[in-house]
């Protein structure tokens, strides 16, 4: 096998291990795009659907079927105000700002997170006011979440705060029957309380998943294109230098004439 033919081999292989990899990348995205989908359709189909007891989602094994995440329930019962909890560093309202969770005690007994909604921070490590929850029996609707994982990075919290909302540890804190399968965010309370900042509605947009997995596989194609071009490259520059066809010689450039005369006077002077 000639010189030639070895390296086009290698340059084939390239081109080849480089498809490979965008295909792989193609792939990821596509199946992120997937996702993406799919959660914008559970949000269109839950998010505005008409209330349920909390009952009729989250049972006696306290399992929730990740269909009916985003799905409004209905509590009834009583909120747990000295177990409130913040949840530090949340991005609302331009800044870090605090969510408060509140334990609700349902009518069945168990105890269910409600996240009130968020404060701003305050000059130390607290906001500098926490509304208080509305007191006695209160009707509450709230729209299922499932909980957050433990920060990998290990941070913690001062005394009253959370990091995250990992609902087993929040259960730790928390005395009573505490429900782990999700929380609920506010969406009002009856009697009302004194409002919090509220959430704002889950964002539609797929992202741009699809349009990168399409660019990988341009990339994979352009790949090719280019080994197949400086193949053809090499090919033609062999054959007409086998024809004796004369290759093109490059003359370096001639100075411009006044440049030489001015280089002359200067070493002159």
């Amino acid at each position: 096998m000639s010189n030639r033919a070895v390296r086009w081999s290698v340059y084939v292989l390239i081109a080849i291990g480089f498809a490979i990899a965008c295909a792989f990348l193609s792939h990821w995205q596509f199946e992120r795009n997937e996702s993406r989908a799919a959660q914008i359709e559970l949000v269109e189909r839950n998010y505005d659907a008409p209330p349920v007891p909390l009952g009729d989602l989250i049972g006696e094994d306290d399992v929730l079927d990740p269909q009916d995440e985003w799905h409004p329930v209905v509590l009834r019962g009583e909120y747990l105000a000295d177990e409130q909890l913040l949840v530090r560093n949340r991005p609302h309202g331009g800044t870090s700002a605090f969510e408060v969770l509140v334990p609700f005690q349902d009518v069945d007994g168990r105890v269910f997170i409600v996240d009130r909604g968020w404060v701003p921070p305050g000059e130390g490590e607290a906001p500098d006011a926490v509304p208080a929850p509305p007191t006695g029996e209160v009707e509450v609707t709230v729209r299922l979440r499932t909980g957050e994982q433990v920060p990998a990075s290990g941070r913690g919290a001062p005394e009253g705060q959370v990091p995250t909302i990992n609902l087993p540890t929040i259960a730790d804190l928390v005395g009573g029957e505490v429900i782990t399968a999700a929380y609920g965010q506010l969406i009002s309370e009856d009697p009302a309380g004194t409002p919090l900042g509220g959430f704002e509605s889950p964002t539609d947009d797929p992202g741009p998943h699809l349009s990168y997995a399409i660019q990988w596989i341009l990339f994979a194609l352009m790949g090719f294109i280019f080994i197949v071009y400086i193949i053809r490259t090499e090919i033609v520059k062999h054959r007409e230098e086998a024809e004796g066809i004369p290759q093109p010689v490059r003359t370096p450039r001639r100075r411009d004439r006044d440049a030489d005369v001015e280089d002359e006077l200067l070493d002159a002077r």
